[in-house]
């Protein structure tokens, strides 16, 4: 007997997105958390980049991470700020929340949607079958899905019981980071010296004129690069003020530590996502230095990649080998952030050489071109799937464009905020209403009014109708014909039943029941 269709090994934010993305595609799904509560010690992972807004957006609760946190230009490659406040987006910026706060908001959108959650279990085995997975929980307990999603972090158990490899490259320097009292008064901001990047600062703080302004008391933030590459064992107080007074001089009367890790640019990447019934995402499927604060979007993006395929599979509503478009679309994205992770770290050694490279590349980096370029690649604003030749927009996330429609005024995230496919159209009102679909693609009858324009790539010509993805990214781009929809619509939404009507009203779009 199975005891849930799809059981999510790991509770942070890429397995509760996850499980968010399954609840609203109906999926019987749970999550396994070996912490006993949702609390996190600590900050950890600092904020959100442009496109993980976005989706937010698209499943309508970005406002609840933006009201507590704050908005700032967060893009950067190598120490060198990149500014996307011109960027087509309805969100040209990042923002700055620490990981625990993510990890609690996230957590109260998953517990609307009713997704059971076991806390305090640990996996310790897992067995996979042609029809299922066995997994083993610490006290003896079992549990059998359907399909296990391990987002259990880089040390994965449920990568390494599917007998997944996780090649990459060992690591080459580490850095303590921490949150401690300090009876010393460090100065706060980032610093460089002969042993690398250092920086303190306080968890509160605000934003004022692009300028970070810290409380002025409270637990201090802390990030030292050690001599040599650390242990793989955890880390102590004497470790980290061994590497302060090595480092600064000082270790600034640190105690009462909230938490302490290490962090290495140790580089891997799983050979695959899947293997039969066992996906991975995030740090389970990939790890790397924290430099342009990628990890935390990336796993969050994988999740809602994952998710909607996952559903229909579940659903039955669309074959199995829907899932190892998974692998196809999110692997080539993670190995261009271990790319660039990698260059980031080379660049801040404290070499002279490298310190000359460094300057060569924020030169480079202040032109328009190469700006848009990383700027564009960092925000994940201009993340591409290859769906092979056609429309600029094909594989591309859709623009959040303020629709006009019969019913009135529509963004078009809104449409997405059940995680259901929408086809818009906006050529001749009722010209796609003999288009045979899947009961769960809306059809949308639209006029949008504005030119259309693309991250990096700037204006483009405006499509007659799109077919977009729950994920948000366009899988198919109408000329005026249905030419190719028929063929799109089969490839991402299964089997087509008999004919539907139009939603061209908003109000009916909006509804977004689950089928």
């Amino acid at each position: 007997m199975t005891d849930h269709a799809v059981a999510i090994v790991g509770g942070g934010p890429t397995g509760l997105m996850l499980a968010g993305e399954l609840a609203l595609a109906g999926v019987d799904v749970a999550i396994v958390e070996r912490r006993a509560a949702q609390d996190l010690a600590g900050a950890r992972a600092g904020g959100l980049h442009a496109r993980t807004i976005e989706v937010l957006d698209q499943r309508g609760i970005a406002g609840r991470f933006l009201s507590e946190g704050q908005v700032a230009q967060v893009a950067g490659f190598a120490g060198t700020r990149l500014d996307i406040s011109d960027f087509p987006s309805r969100h040209p910026y990042g923002l700055g929340l620490w990981q625990n706060h993510i990890e609690r908001i996230l957590a109260g959108w998953v517990g609307e949607l009713g997704v059971k959650v076991y806390r305090g279990h640990e996996v310790t085995a897992m067995e996979q079958d042609g029809d299922g997975v066995n997994v083993l929980l610490s006290g003896g307990r079992k549990l059998r899905a359907g399909y296990v999603a391990g987002c259990d972090g880089g040390r994965s158990l449920v990568r390494k019981a599917a007998g997944i490899d996780f090649p990459g490259w060992d690591p080459t320097t580490s850095a303590l980071i921490a949150e401690v009292e300090m009876t010393g008064e460090p100065e706060f901001g980032m610093h460089q010296n002969a042993f690398g990047i250092h920086s303190f600062g306080r968890r509160e703080y605000e934003i004022r004129d692009g300028q970070v302004v810290y409380a002025a008391s409270g637990p201090v933030g802390v990030m030292v690069t050690e001599e040599h590459v650390g242990p793989g064992s955890e880390p102590t107080l004497n470790d980290l003020s061994g590497a302060l007074i090595a480092a600064c001089g000082t270790d600034y009367g640190a105690h009462s530590p909230t938490w302490i890790s290490r962090f290495t640019d140790t580089t891997r990447q799983a050979a695959a996502y899947r293997k039969k019934r066992v996906l991975l995402a995030g740090d389970a499927a990939h790890v790397h230095a924290p430099d342009g604060g990628q990890g935390l979007n990336l796993g969050v993006q994988d999740a809602v990649n994952l998710g909607w395929k996952l559903g229909q599979v579940v659903n039955g509503t669309a074959p199995e080998s829907l899932l190892d478009t998974y692998h196809v679309e999110r692997h080539p994205v993670a190995a261009r952030v271990l790319r660039t992770t990698m260059a980031q770290t080379a660049l801040r050694r404290p070499d002279p050489r490298i310190k000359a490279a460094g300057e060569v590349v924020s030169e480079l980096l202040s032109m328009e071109e190469p700006r848009m370029r990383f700027a564009g690649m960092q925000s994940g604003l201009d993340i591409h799937y290859d769906f092979g030749e056609g429309h600029p927009l094909l594989g591309r996330r859709m623009p959040d464009l303020d629709l006009v429609t019969s019913g009135g005024p529509l963004p078009v995230y809104t449409l997405l905020h059940e995680a259901r496919p929408v086809l818009l159209n906006f050529g001749q009102p009722g010209s796609l209403d003999n288009t045979s679909r899947p009961d769960r693609v809306q059809l949308v009858d639209a006029e949008y009014r504005g030119s259309w324009e693309l991250p990096v790539l700037g204006k483009v010509a405006a499509p007659a109708a799109v077919l977009v993805r729950p994920d948000g990214h366009v899988a198919w781009v109408g000329d005026g014909t249905s030419s190719g929809l028929k063929e799109a619509l089969a490839t991402w939404f299964g089997s087509v039943p008999a004919v539907q009507g139009s939603l061209g009203c908003g109000k009916n779009a909006r509804s977004g029941a689950r089928r």
